[in-house]
């Protein structure tokens, strides 16, 4: 453990489209089965909120919808990032971007020119870590820095932006490697942690909605008629100091999950951040053109690089749909892949 595990807790952001596993990232860091995500933490509106052990540190993780989908109407937007930002209040200590290998990434892009417009860009170059997911799909022999090097130049790029701080919590052994990636991911987060300086990642939006969640605190006890401070003071064992702090979390969360909206301006601000669907023909064209062209380098290697196929076909056919099918096909190769090899053996 490093020496900065002082920390008493690390809120984690998890972000990044449901299918490049955000969820099952969630689980793996607080050792989750699929089927308890979501029910043993209460949930804000279009987020969701676990806590939990992990090692031996208290980890708060906060999984937030795909906010910086093109497709997001821009009220919902806006539910959507003052919910992950009042549930990860006062700030997190870093941002996991889930990225799949074997799909393009010009989406997740384009979600840390959304990150850098939203809150800086610190947010990204000293607080984020991208989280590489579907890695089943390399080569057994492969590391995932020589896929990236080899064969994916977008991904480098994402990295890079990233102050190359990657990681991922799939291996191929059992539990014991499984709890020692999450351990190494907690150790990276804690390091970048330390090189900034601070406690953790705040900015005006962060400090704004922390301002908030404690104002409705305050409203709650008071309505609920409890005098929570002098309790505390008086309280003697640790049963009754237990008791206080549950108490105390339990309307934390409820404040949480009561603010109102933050006062973001989703629409000039996803503008900027070329999030927003509309632009010109022509620089439609000439984007999908270069893109076309970059791949086409490539195009004799990806018939034998299962990965890039389902990265190819997610590039060309676009949006969610475009994901889901790239994802499948590349799994699909990749197993078909696997059968041949087997039978020659």
């Amino acid at each position: 453990m490093s020496a900065s595990s002082a920390q008493t807790e690390l809120r984690l952001v998890v972000l990044g489209r449901a299918e490049a596993g955000t969820g099952s990232a969630v689980c793996a860091i607080l050792g989750l089965q699929d089927s308890e995500q979501g029910t043993d933490a209460p949930h804000v509106p279009d987020c969701s909120k676990h806590s939990g052990e992990a090692a031996g540190r208290k980890v708060v993780v906060v999984s937030s919808t795909d906010w910086f989908d093109s497709d997001c109407d821009p009220d919902e937007r806006r539910r959507r990032i003052s919910s992950f930002i009042t549930s990860s209040s006062p700030g997190p200590h870093a941002f996991l971007l889930c990225v799949a290998v074997n799909q393009a990434a010009d989406g997740e892009a384009r979600a840390l020119d959304a990150l850098t417009e939203l809150f800086g860009s610190s947010s990204v170059s000293t607080n984020t870590i991208v989280l590489f997911t579907h890695t089943d799909e390399l080569d057994e022999d492969e590391t995932m820095e020589q896929y990236l090097v080899t064969w994916r130049k977008d991904l480098r790029e994402l990295v890079g932006r990233c102050g190359f701080r990657y990681h991922t919590l799939e291996t191929r052994g059992g539990e014991s490697e499984q709890k020692k990636a999450v351990e190494e991911l907690l150790e990276k987060v804690e390091l970048a942690v330390a090189s900034n300086g601070a406690p953790h990642f705040s900015c005006p939006l962060y400090q704004e909605a922390e301002e908030r969640v404690r104002k409705r605190q305050v409203e709650l006890v008071r309505q609920r008629g409890t005098e929570l401070h002098s309790t505390a003071s008086t309280s003697d064992s640790p049963q009754e100091e237990n008791m206080m702090e549950e108490e105390m979390e339990a309307v934390r969360q409820e404040a949480e999950r009561s603010v109102d909206d933050l006062d973001v301006d989703v629409e000039s601000l996803f503008t900027s951040a070329s999030v927003s669907p509309s632009s010109p023909a022509p620089s439609f064209l000439r984007d999908w053109w270069e893109k076309l062209t970059a791949w086409m380098g490539w195009l004799p290697t990806i018939m034998r690089r299962e990965a890039l196929l389902g990265a190819l076909v997610g590039l060309f056919v676009g949006g969610p749909f475009g994901g889901v099918v790239g994802a499948s096909l590349g799994s699909v190769a990749t197993e078909v892949k696997r059968r041949r090899t087997q039978k020659t053996k």
